[in-house]
């Protein structure tokens, strides 16, 4: 029998709250998760041993809010991989090019009347410009040249599109020998339209595959610190790249217009 009295039991009971088991002051089961554990389990995710926030991960945050910063990837001397199948894709295309203007060369070699298939009309061939002393300005042909050149740039596109990351000097060196290139193709434009009057359908390829190359590699300079640049500058070429590609094709495709109109009219009509 109980020692205390029924009403210091009822007066318990009551103060516990009607329905409350006998265990409601034990332990709580934590083998539930709340909302709040997840989330601070989520939270705890991007952080490191210490506590603080990954430094790749905030970068990786940043570079999706700003395009034009580099990701830690392009911070280490890496190239995002849309560089990369620009530099190998412009690369074959290139190259293709250049042992077609080759192989044409050497049959002019062997037979200076020969037809060439790429001569199409009297505006659109081959065969004047590989006849011309601008064929071979620098000495050797410039057609050889570009076939080192193109096999070069689709090397360094595999390269980066396997990770691997450069130096510094590696992506000044790049954005040199772009910038020769895309000088090479201005003066060949020059002379194009004003000495030789005509358009070389291998040499348009050239054109078109140098000028992206080019813009591209001189936006990931600029976006990797390696060349001077503002902050307006590095945000133009990052986020507009392929914009200046479009209005540089526009140019020369307005350029050839005008420059061969009456040969246009001669050939259409």
């Amino acid at each position: 029998m109980s020692s205390k009295p029924p009403s210091v039991r009822r007066s318990r009971a009551s103060a516990d709250g009607p329905g409350v088991p006998p265990d409601a002051g034990a332990i709580p089961d934590r083998t539930r998760t709340s909302d709040d554990d997840l989330l601070a389990t989520d939270a705890t995710d991007t952080t490191d041993e210490s506590g603080d926030p990954d430094e790749d991960d905030v970068e990786e945050e940043l570079a999706t809010l700003d395009p034009s910063r580099p990701t830690a990837h392009q911070r280490a001397g890496g190239a995002p991989r849309e560089l990369g199948w620009v530099l190998a894709v412009g690369g074959l295309l290139g190259l293709w090019a250049s042992m077609m203007l080759v192989l044409s060369q050497l049959r002019l070699l062997r037979d200076p009347d020969a037809a060439l298939g790429c001569d199409l009309n009297p505006l659109i061939g081959c065969g004047s410009f590989l006849q011309s002393w601008q064929s071979s300005v620098l000495g050797p042909p410039n057609a050889l040249i570009g076939t080192v050149a193109f096999a070069a740039t689709m090397t360094v596109g595999v390269v980066l599109l396997s990770g691997v990351r450069p130096a510094r000097w590696f992506w000044r060196a790049l954005l040199a020998g772009s910038t020769g290139a895309i000088l090479s193709v201005l003066w060949f434009q020059y002379q194009a339209f004003t000495t030789i009057r005509g358009l070389c359908p291998y040499c348009l390829v050239v054109w078109a595959v140098t000028i992206p190359v080019f813009v591209h590699v001189l936006a990931r300079a600029a976006q990797g610190g390696h060349v001077p640049a503002s902050e307006r500058l590095r945000r133009a070429l990052v986020q507009d790249r392929w914009v200046v590609v479009a209005v540089w094709y526009a140019l020369v495709v307005l350029l050839a217009v005008v420059v061969f109109w009456e040969q246009w009219l001669a050939i259409l009509f």
